[in-house]
Parts: C-alpha cells; structure tokens; sequence
C-alpha cells in the first residue's frame, strides 16, 4: 500500500477517476438535458486535475517546467471557474 503513494500511482487511479467522472456527467447531460451543466463544473475539476497532475510529475521527478505548466493551468481554470460563479 506504500507503494501506491510512495511513486504515485495512487494520483494515476484518481486522475483517471475523475476523467471517467467528466465524460459521464458531460454525457448524461448532452444525452438527457439533466444533471450538472459542463459549464457549470468543469472549471473545477479541471483545476483539481492540473493540481493532481503537477503532483504527480513532481513525485515523478518530471521537468520543473512541465510542473509548472501544470500548475498555471491549474490557476487558469481556477480564475475561471472564480470569474463564472462569482456574484
């Protein structure tokens, strides 16, 4: 169990999960018109997943400019996602 936080693997599993989590809210709401718009969370997640990913490559021992691209993106969905439900 170590061995899933210690090299990251832990990070692959919940990045996948919430990639599975977008493209079935995305769906059910083309397909049927209810649920959560895309508009309305993917600002969030994606967000959450460029955090995740830097993560993930700096558990990796990745490039730092790759980390920090990750979290720039990270900030832009945020400020994004800031300015939409923003009052």
């Amino acid at each position: 169990m170590t061995g899933l936080f210690a090299n990251g693997v832990v990070l692959d599993l919940i990045l996948g999960a919430m990639a599975v989590e977008a493209v079935v809210l995305v769906l059910r709401h083309r397909l049927t018109g209810r649920g959560i718009a895309p508009r309305d969370f993917l600002g969030n997640l994606l967000s959450g997943m460029c955090l995740l990913l830097g993560m993930r490559l700096a558990l990796g021992g990745a490039w730092w400019g790759f980390i920090s691209a990750s979290l720039l993106g990270a900030l832009v969905f945020h400020v994004i996602d800031l300015r939409r439900n923003w009052p």
